[in-house]
This record gives structure tokens, C-alpha cells and sequence, in this order.
């Protein structure tokens, strides 16, 4: 189906053309005094210079050629040569029951669809998700689901920390504390136990433990390292030490990323990049792409256009381990080789931007990923307290996701109970989808790229550009629908009305950018487009439902055409994505951890 704004650019270009002007001139944007107007061209303007005319006769030939557009109710020539326009009533109408009938809304899919991976969340297992895991999560998953809406095949990847130094840590540690567990007797030729010798809440005191006796004993810290080297070199009993981790840690990472009604379809981690290390290593040598400086091993990735230092990247250090850019060249190889994707995107703290051109760079250099693959870095800032500071505990530390959650849950169960009966059950259900709307909806309405003040108290308020708002619009929405149905009426077949009002012609309009808008939200990664839309088409329904009397309505085909009109409000509110869009090919090489 046709955006809007193509059936009016296509009016005006006919009649540009028609009055002996290019076509190309018929350029169209949203008013921006809507006071005036509801869309202008100002190609008049563009082509004074061409015609050596003045705009507003250019203008005027235009306008005169519009004459009885169906498109138009009126259109005006106004000093110096802006073309104003009002969309006909009619024209709104058959385009928003059109869009009513569309599975899609009226959505314009892809027609090539690519193969895109999706690099976010990030944690580190044995480690409790804390706030600062919260916008990768949320942002990388509205992003996935705009993808797929717009017909993509997306794979999300949560790329876990799963390898290195924080293993041998716990490895360490967990051998002081129970040293008679068979994982290190070196003699032991049995089965492991398939039990991990941990819970969660064990594994998460026993790394930072761990962690701070290593600052402190350097004895201590090299029998992490060796237990590090260990594991990574195949020691049998650390290997089924690391199973058990894995096994643990992501289990409560499924639980924590489920209550964000966030998913991956990859759990893959930095473990997974291992094995395409050494032919990596040795291509890149081989090749001539990596030089040896000041004994590690790096790829120049300077360009002459930079108009400052980008320093080389490093994918050995002098005593031959790995680094962060070698496990994300490496994680490049494996995806290019498994799915063949024709972008991956990270979305990643803006502060490690340096990094990822670094990496980004240095992939395509070296041919590790196609000259034509996209590698797009999508970086986020900090979420921050009242007092502009990362947001953390009222002790000062950092905060847990789940305390989060849980704090705004009890916020809005307060709000929910208060001067009102409600069943405690249905309180607290209530409190946790409204909870969770308001997290989300708070952290999606900011432009990722900048920091934002996480305040409780807004996010959580029914008024204003916040989450419950939007829930609260759509519930009147419901209840409207119900109380006609209630009255034995039939909701389906019902098209919008043909003459309207100037609050429900506003709410037409509202919605008819929704094609639009999601395109534009798609093509520049930006989930507060969305937010920004719906905000403004909930603030559009809501003064029309001020404005006018729609159950009371005594006109009945008047009073269909604002039901078939709510309905379809309330469609583009709860709009959602598909169900995920991979082939096979690709979910039998996932992890076994999916």
C-alpha cells in the first residue's frame, strides 16, 4: 500500500508537469504551520531559477492544474511561492479503511529482503544483570522487532562474556572452597557430576570474591591466569566447570531477559569465536594485513580522509593472547560464515565507538566480512539518577536489573491500589505490565544516542509522554468498543466517516503517517520515532474523544464511522511484530544453549 505522501507527490507531480514545469520540483513535506496547512510543496521556489519566473506564478500554474484533485479539498498559492495543501476528507477516509483491511496496516515491506544480525545485551555470565544492561537490551530488541516488521530476516545475538580471565577466577576460587570436587583431581577418570557444585546466587558471590583477592594477592591472581590458560588449552575438569556455568548462568539470564520480554535467537559468547582464532591469525599474517608492533600483533586501520588518529587495531598482545578486537573479528568470520548476513548491527555503549571502527575497519580490510556488508554501530548512552549521574542504588552502588524492575513494579502497584478497590492478584498483574511499559517506553522515547534522567516518578505517571499514558489511551479505546458491542452492535464491516470534525479529521491524519513513519523509524535504527508517533496519535485520539460524544452520538452511520475509526487506532497502538523469520539453515547452527 502507498504512503500518503506518494499519492500526494504524485498529484502534484502530474500537475507541475502539466503546467510545463518538472516533475521532479513536486516535492512534498508535512506542514510546519499546521495553523495553515496540512502539507506544502515549496518546489515553486526551487524553480524560479530554472523558469526565470517568480516563484509565486510558478506556484499559481501549479495550483490551477490541481483544480478537482480528489486528493485536495484546498489548495492555495501563497507568497512567495509555497504550494499549501489540505487533504480531502473523503480521500483520508477510503485511505484509513484500506489500511483497516491491510494485515499489515498498510505497511510497506521490503521487497528485498536482507539477512541481518543483531549484536546486543552483552552480559557477562556468573554475573547478575544490572542497569546498565537495560538499554542494550531494549534497544536491540525494539530495533529486531522493526526489522522483522519491515520483512527483514533478523537473528538477535546476545554475545555473552563467557571466556577468559573471569573463569579462571571462579575456577580458582570454587578450588579453594570445596578442593575434594573431582574437577581437580587430575586422576579422576569417571563421569562429572552432571550437577553444577553451584547455584546462582553462589556463582554470583563467588566471582567478585574472587575478583577482589586477585587485586590484592598477586600468588592468588597467577593461579587465576594458569587456571585461565588451563581451561582455554582443553583442561578436561575446568571444561566441565565452564559447562556448569554456562548451564546455570543462562538459565537465570533466559528468567531476567524474559521478565524485559526481551529473546535472543543466538546465544552465542565469546567462547564461540575461539576456534576461528588461529587461521584468523595466520591469514592476517599471511597476507600481510598484520604487522608486528612493539611486540603485538595489529592492523593499520588509518585512513587519509581521518582528521584524527584512529589507532591500529590490535588482534594479539605480546604474549600471544587474544583482546576484545580479536574476539570480534573472529565472532565476524563465524557469522559470515554461518549466515551470511548482509548487516550486522551493535548496539553498544557509545563510549566503545573508537573500538568498533577499529574492528569495523579492519574486517573490511582484510576481507573477513564482503565489501558490500553493512556493519552498522549503533551506540547508546547512560542511563542516569536525578542527579545526572549513572543511575544506581540509594547506598551508591549499582543497582540490579531485577531491583529495578521490581521498584517500579511496587511504584505503580502503589498507584494502582491507591483510592481505588482492586483485587490484590489483579493489582499486582496490572502493575507488572503497566511496570514494564513504563521502563520501556521511558528508555525507548529518548534518542538512543544520548544520555537520559531515569525519574521514576514520570516514567511511571498516567499523564504525559510516558508508557502508562499510552496503555491508559488504548484501555479507553477498549472500553469504548465494549460498552457498543454491549449494546448487541457489530464491530466489523464499518468505514470511517466521509465528513468529520476537526478533532477526528486531526486523528485521521495522525494515522494515515503510520506507513511512513515506520519506514523512516527502520531506516535510521530509531525506536523514538515510534514512540514520538504513537504519543502524538494518543494525544490526537484523546482530543477527539474530549471533543466529541461518540457513544452518545444519536446519528447511528455517524457513530459507526468513529467506532471504525477507534478501531483502527487502537490496531496501530498494539501493533507488533511477526513471529521470528529465519530459515533452517540458520537455527542448525545455533548455540546449544538457545
Amino acid at each position: 500500500m502507498k504512503r500518503i505522501s506518494d499519492f500526494i507527490a504524485e498529484e502534484l507531480a502530474a500537475a507541475f508537469e502539466a503546467a510545463g514545469y518538472d516533475r521532479n520540483y513536486a516535492k512534498v513535506t508535512l506542514s510546519n504551520r499546521p495553523d495553515l496547512c496540512e502539507y506544502q510543496c515549496n518546489g515553486a521556489m526551487a524553480g524560479a531559477k530554472a523558469y526565470h519566473k517568480a516563484p509565486i506564478m510558478i506556484a499559481q500554474d501549479v495550483v490551477a492544474k490541481l483544480e478537482g484533485s480528489g486528493c485536495f479539498c484546498d489548495v492555495q498559492a501563497v507568497n512567495p511561492g509555497f504550494i499549501n495543501l489540505k487533504l480531502d476528507e473523503r480521500f483520508v477516509a477510503d485511505y484509513l479503511d484500506e489500511m483497516e483491511t491491510d494485515e499489515d496496516l498498510g505497511l510497506n515491506k521490503t521487497d528485498n529482503p536482507k539477512m541481518i544480525v543483531i549484536d546486543y545485551g552483552g552480559p557477562n555470565v556468573a554475573k547478575p544483570l544490572h542497569v546498565g544492561h537495560l538499554r542494550s537490551a531494549i534497544i536491540g530488541e525494539s530495533v529486531k522487532r522493526i526489522a522483522r516488521k519491515m520483512g527483514h530476516n533478523v537473528l538477535g545475538d546476545i554475545h555473552l562474556g563467557d571466556w577468559g580471565y573471569q573463569m579462571g577466577l571462579i575456577i580458582t576460587e570454587l578450588k579453594e572452597r570445596k578442593p575434594e570436587l573431582p574437577y581437580f583431581d587430575e586422576n579422576f577418570k569417571g563421569e562429572y557430576p552432571a550437577e553444577a557444585p553451584f547455584t546462582i546466587s553462589e556463582l554470583e558471590e563467588i566471582y567478585p570474591t574472587a575478583s577482589g583477592k586477585a587485586k590484592e594477592d598477586e600468588e592468588y591472581r597467577e593461579r587465576a591466569l594458569h587456571a585461565t590458560y588451563l581451561l582455554q588449552n582443553g583442561h578436561k575438569g575446568y571444561t566441565a566447570i565452564w559447562n556448569h556455568i554456562m548451564h546455570v548462568s543462562v538459565n537465570d539470564l533466559k528468567k531476567n531477559y524474559a521478565n524485559l520480554n526481551v529473546d535472543f535467537d543466538l546465544w552465542k559468547g565469546e567462547s564461540d569465536a575461539q576456534a576461528y582464532i588461529p587461521d584468523m591469525i595466520e591469514r592476517l599474517k599471511k597476507e600481510g594485513f598484520a604487522h608486528v608492533d612493539d611486540g603485538a600483533l595489529v592492523i593499520d586501520v588509518q585512513e587519509e580522509s581521518d582528521t584524527k588518529e584512529i589507532p591500529p587495531c590490535m588482534v594479539q598482545k605480546s604474549d600471544g593472547a587474544s583482546l576484545y578486537g580479536t574476539t570480534d573479528l573472529a565472532t565476524l568470520v563465524q557469522r559470515v560464515e554461518d549466515y551470511h548476513p548482509d548487516k550486522v548491527i551493535y548496539v553498544v555503549d557509545k563510549r566503545q565507538e573508537l573500538h568498533f571502527v577499529q574492528v569495523f575497519r579492519a574486517a573490511k580490510k582484510t576481507g573477513i566480512v564482503p565489501s558490500e556488508t553493512e556493519l552498522k554501530f549503533l551506540g547508546f548512552g547512560t542511563m542516569n539518577g536525578k542527579d545526572g549521574k549513572p543511575f544506581k542504588t540509594r547506598e551508591g552502588g549499582v543497582m540490579r536489573l531485577e531491583n529495578l524492575i521490581a521498584e517500579i513494579q511496587e511504584e505503580m502497584y502503589k498507584k494502582i491500589t491507591d483510592n481505588r478497590t482492586v483485587e490484590e492478584e489483579e493489582a499486582k498483574n496490572t502493575a507488572k505490565t503497566v511496570g514494564m511499559a513504563a521502563i520501556k517506553y521511558g528508555d525507548l522515547s529518548n534518542q538512543a544516542s544520548k544520555d537520559y534522567v531515569f525519574d521514576v516518578d514520570r516514567f511511571t505517571s498516567f499523564e504525559g509522554n510516558t508508557g502508562p499514558y499510552i496503555l491508559y489511551t488504548i484501555v479507553r479505546i477498549k472500553s469504548i468498543l465494549n460498552k457498543y458491542q454491549e449494546e448487541g452492535k457489530a464491530v466489523t464491516g464499518l468505514k470511517v466517516n466521509q465528513q468529520s470534525g476537526e478533532s477526528e479529521k486531526a486523528l485521521m491524519l495522525a494515522l494515515v503517517k503510520y506507513n511512513e513513519m515506520m519506514e523512516n523509524a527502520y531506516e535510521e535504527l530509531a525506536p523514538h520515532k515510534i514512540c514520538a508517533y504513537i504519543y502524538d496519535l494518543a494525544n490526537a485520539f484523546n482530543h477527539f474523544y474530549h471533543e466529541t460524544k461518540i457513544l452518545a452520538e444519536e446519528n447511528e452511520a455517524k457513530k459507526q464511522g468513529y467506532i471504525a475509526l477507534l478501531i483502527l487506532t487502537k490496531k496501530v497502538l498494539e501493533s507488533r511484530s511477526e513471529e521470528r523469520r529465519v530459515g533452517k539453515e540458520c537455527r542448525s547452527r545455533w548455540s546449544p544453549y538457545h
